[in-house]
């Protein structure tokens, strides 16, 4: 399951804590068993937005000293790649791939505010358009379609007998 791999890979990075933001109340003990902090977000149809919301919500008020937001459909994802994120804890550091920046991306705490003012689903799109980035064009390939997955299963499979 694409979101398992998420939040496992991003335990895998030292992210601390995992919150993962769903709509099907049926992933959260899975997600739960793995470490994640689950939150079930009911209002998820009216945009992405709302799951960044959800999200920000549940992370404690102190201690806390920004956020990576990610997908889970982005499946050449990497551990290392999360962690070059937050190098420079002051400041939004996105993903760069496919002539544009993008998540996952790290948001520091000072940003908050921000985040809490976005609405649909635009996402975070608008924070990152200056935003420092890591390039990694593999994270292009995200999981919209059957030929989408068909393409990720074959390179992983490869990359698995590497």
């Amino acid at each position: 399951m694409l979101v398992e791999r998420a939040v496992r890979i991003a335990v895998e990075a030292g992210l601390e804590p995992v919150v993962a933001v769903v709509r099907e109340a049926d992933l959260i003990a899975p997600l739960q068993a793995l470490g994640a902090l689950v939150v079930l977000n009911r209002k998820a149809l009216e945009g992405m937005a709302t799951s960044i919301h959800a999200g920000l919500r549940t992370l404690p008020a102190a201690g806390v000293e920004g956020a990576v937001l990610m997908t889970c459909d982005q499946v050449m994802l990497t551990a290392a790649h999360l962690q070059s994120l937050s190098r420079v804890r002051d400041q939004i550091t996105g993903s760069r791939y496919a002539k544009r920046i993008g998540v996952p991306a790290y948001f520091p705490a000072a940003t908050f505010g921000s985040l809490s003012q976005l609405q649909g689903d635009e996402g975070a799109r608008s924070l990152l358009r200056e935003a420092a980035a890591v390039v990694n064009e593999d994270l292009a390939l995200d999981i919209d379609t059957e030929d989408d997955l068909l393409r990720a299963r074959t390179l992983l499979e490869a990359e698995s007998r590497s």
